[in-house]
């Protein structure tokens, strides 16, 4: 069995677990109730015994009267037992189990109204993380929003050494606005994908992982990426059968949003400039919304010196280029 294999029975079995466990709390809590609360236990079973005496009525076909009577019944016990939450301040959920992921109910799987089974986007970014994001899922888990800093970034402008009349700090302040948009309207089609540009140190990668932890909330899929390691593993798989390379390119063209970190001209040649315009422009055709964060060192000048022009031009048609500037903030920390 491969590791991707592996991998995902790992990850079913704790599905499985995690599953168990909701509903084992979910009755302990069901039973710790009815121990407070006898009644409510008693208006369970009556439920349940008129609901299986209808059923077996409608078999039965039996006269309209009957049914009459046992909805009056069943109606008349719902009422009750609504005043007993209304009056404990009990949540209709209370007995529900409370599942990690709602939408599959921590199965890994979702069957739609035609019984079409499909993964679950949480499932999908646990494979993801364990077998592509690996290191960076602790910047994933660790850098967000709520610990992004504008103090970092100087409010003095110095339009010589940054060539723009803003600070820093008003540059990013320009940056974090156009995130929140681009969060805001992720599933527009027409929304731009973004391109980070700037030294290092300057929060390039940081803003991209507090992107990441948004949309991992609101169910999205996110693989990252270092370009070099990206294009390594797609041109040395090229000439082999290699599947989980193979996999691996359906998941970058697919996945709802890719993170293309350390873009550089390190050793590039035709055939990573072929992938790399592939995959960009894959992705900005998809019928679903797919995003990506393309992160550079590299200036816009530099980009268009140093890449194909087919590559440069879907960057500054279809992405939002947010240049970084400032002072280390590594060197601020220490």
């Amino acid at each position: 069995m491969n590791v991707a294999n592996e991998n995902l029975k790992q990850l079913l079995s704790e599905y499985e677990k995690k599953r168990e466990n909701a509903i084992r709390l979910a009755e302990l809590q069901k039973e710790n109730l009815y121990g407070k609360i006898p009644r409510l236990a008693e208006i369970d079973q009556e439920i349940s015994l008129l609901t299986i005496q209808t059923s077996k009525a409608l078999l039965q076909q039996k006269d309209a009267p009957f049914l009459d009577e046992f909805q009056r019944k069943l109606e008349k016990l719902r009422a009750e037992k609504e005043k007993i939450f209304q009056k404990n301040k009990i949540e209709k959920s209370f007995f529900e189990p409370h599942f990690s992921c709602e939408h599959c109910q921590d199965t890994g799987y979702i069957t739609d109204e035609n019984f079409h089974t499909t993964m679950c986007n949480c499932l999908k970014q646990q494979l993801f993380d364990l077998e592509y994001n690996k290191s960076n899922v602790y910047q994933l888990a660790h850098q967000n929003f709520e610990n992004f800093k504008f103090d970092f970034y100087s409010t003095k402008n110095n339009s010589e050494k940054y060539h723009s009349d803003l600070s820093p700090r008003e540059n990013i302040k320009l940056i974090y606005d156009i995130c929140q948009t681009f969060l805001e309207d992720f599933d527009d089609p027409t929304e731009k994908n973004l391109l980070f540009t700037g030294n290092t140190g300057l929060g390039k990668t940081f803003l991209s992982s507090c992107i990441a932890n948004e949309l991992l909330k609101k169910g999205k899929t996110v693989l990252y990426q270092t370009a070099p390691i990206m294009l390594d593993e797609i041109i040395n798989s090229r000439f082999s059968k290699n599947t989980k390379v193979e996999d691996l390119y359906e998941h970058l063209l697919n996945v709802d949003l890719l993170i293309i970190d350390d873009l550089c001209t390190e050793c590039m040649n035709q055939m990573k400039f072929t992938e790399l315009f592939n995959i960009i422009n894959t992705r900005l055709l998809n019928q679903k919304s797919t995003k990506t964060i393309i992160s550079t060192n590299l200036s816009l000048q530099n980009l268009y010196a140093n890449y194909d022009e087919r590559i440069v031009s879907r960057l500054v048609g279809y992405y939002h280029i947010c240049y970084f500037f400032g002072e280390d903030i590594r060197f601020q920390l220490n």
